[in-house]
């Protein structure tokens, strides 16, 4: 049985729907023998809480099972350093953007924009606090606070979770959760990350650990998500009417193939 690497990449900002099919992947990765390691190649600002906290569960899920290496690549912020987390070991380049350790809610208010360009908006509500997220108008100091209760225990998970992961105090994790951005270097200094190094280095670290020769790396896609491309947006019917059983044996060859192959 010819072992290998698999690299994948994950780009773009978190959301549920560019998350789906890399859980799948990532699960789905866990039960191929022939995949001895992972390089998980992320260059993300972040994105929203739960599939930022999904996607770290997928990585650190995959990494009790056989070793992932995280490489960050341009940026990797919030939600993707969250992910990186997951990862046996953290590499990332010395002038990447690291951290951005913290929570942020937007709120925009747009009454009064509305009202000079000759636009009402009468929102019908049942319970007092319904209409005040839905972006229109002003939030009160009631419910400002409501909404940073909220944003105040996202972020205390988040500073827990770094300081468990990186195996440092709560406290002084918290000092460095403000939300900005450390270089590369810094961060190595602060003890978020492992290495400096490209993802090539990486690479190199993931092989010594995998005790695989890093040429049998494949570069690995989401398979579903090629099987839609493949499909186009006019099946929806055929989609439909294929049993899920079908679709996950068709994507589990597509993931076969493409673990044949070598870049």
């Amino acid at each position: 049985m010819r072992e290998l690497l698999a690299h994948v990449q994950f780009r773009g900002t978190i959301r549920d729907r560019s998350v789906e099919p890399y859980l799948r992947l990532l699960k789905a990765l866990r039960s191929k023998r022939r995949v001895r390691g992972v390089l998980l190649d992320i260059s993300s600002g972040g994105g929203g809480a739960i599939p930022s906290t999904d996607l770290y569960w997928a990585v650190k899920r995959l990494n009790e099972v056989k070793p992932v290496v995280a490489s960050i690549g341009s940026i990797g912020a919030s939600g993707a350093y969250m992910a990186a987390l997951g990862a046996r070991k953290i590499y990332a380049y010395p002038d990447s953007e690291v951290g951005s350790i913290g929570v942020i809610f937007p709120h925009l208010a747009v009454e009064e924009l509305l009202a000079k360009i000759g636009v009402k908006v009468e929102l019908l509500h049942v319970g007092r606090h319904k209409d005040a997220y839905q972006g229109l108008r002003p939030l009160t100091e009631e419910e400002r606070g409501k909404l940073l209760a909220v944003a105040d225990d996202s972020y205390s998970s988040f500073v827990e979770l770094v300081a468990r992961e990186r195996h440092q105090p709560v406290e002084q994790i918290r000092t460095l959760a403000t939300g900005e951005f450390w270089s590369g270097k810094t961060a190595l200094k602060l003890g978020l990350v492992d290495a400096l190094g490209d993802r090539e280095e990486a690479l190199l670290d993931l092989a010594r650990i995998a005790s695989v020769r890093p040429e049998k790396t494949v570069l690995v896609s989401p398979p579903r998500a090629f099987l839609e491309r493949m499909m186009g947006r006019g099946s929806s019917v055929l989609t439909a009417g294929v049993g899920m059983g079908v679709r996950d044996a068709v994507e589990d060859l597509l993931l076969e193939s493409w673990l044949g192959r070598t870049r």
